[in-house]
């Protein structure tokens, strides 16, 4: 099963970068404009266990549960329903003299077995490299404070 990992080491202590995860309108903020991500519905509160979100990617329904949550440490959401088999991201946050490391570490499979998932997972691949850039991008311009100002008041 495939396993894609990235991650960015943020000149902030873990708790900031945590806290950043934490906001409510964190997923609207990390969602890159293209394909559009919209937020359908949400049950629970931000990114703690049990929370379930209802999304909207381009025409795409995904619906995803969080199944884990250790403050300043990891958070992890599971596809429960959508374009995957299976997809599994774990949100990871290791304190390192004062920064963080922030890796994101997901494991997926795509319909259809392990010939589709070695002909077409070069295309989720690029998918993944584009959309985590764009995310530790945005995390780091937050953490700097600059998108934090001109977020605060959003929900």
């Amino acid at each position: 099963m495939p396993v894609f990992v990235k991650s960015l080491l943020v000149n902030a202590p873990v708790e900031d970068v945590f806290r950043f995860h934490e906001r409510q309108d964190a997923l609207r903020l990390l969602s890159p404009p293209f394909p559009p991500v919209r937020i359908v519905s949400r049950v629970g509160t931000a990114i703690e266990a049990g929370t379930r979100v209802e999304l909207r990617v381009g025409w795409i329904r995904w619906v995803a549960q969080h199944t884990a949550y250790e403050k300043n440490r990891l958070f992890v959401d599971e596809q429960i329903d959508g374009p995957f088999t299976k997809w599994i991201h774990r949100h990871e946050f290791e304190a390192v003299g004062g920064k963080t490391l922030l890796t994101d570490r997901i494991e997926y499979s795509l319909p259809g077995g392990p010939l589709v998932n070695v002909l077409f997972g070069w295309i989720v691949l690029i998918g993944l490299r584009n959309m985590f850039a764009y995310r530790h991008r945005v995390t780091s311009q937050a953490i700097s404070g600059a998108e934090i100002r001109s977020a605060g008041a959003s929900t």
